[in-house]
């Protein structure tokens, strides 16, 4: 499920993804909301995480980062 794309621009999916963690939420609580399986999400989030969308917290939740936000 790749989210970002050679030029940079996000997919749609890593959007929908950035606009839900602008409240903290575990990867778990994520692929319950977005009806995704886990393993999609874990690998959407640790992309978003390398490229500087997300950044993860000491309680392993997620939440978006200043450079996400310039994306949605």
């Amino acid at each position: 499920m790749a989210c970002v794309n050679s030029d940079g621009t996000i997919t749609s999916t890593a959007k929908e993804l950035l606009q839900l963690i602008k409240e903290p939420y575990s990867a778990e609580e994520i692929a319950e909301k977005l009806k995704r399986p886990l393993f999609k999400v874990r690998v959407s989030l640790r992309e978003l995480n390398e490229a500087g969308f997300a950044d993860k917290a000491d309680n392993d939740k997620y939440i978006i980062s200043e450079a996400g936000m310039t994306k949605i």
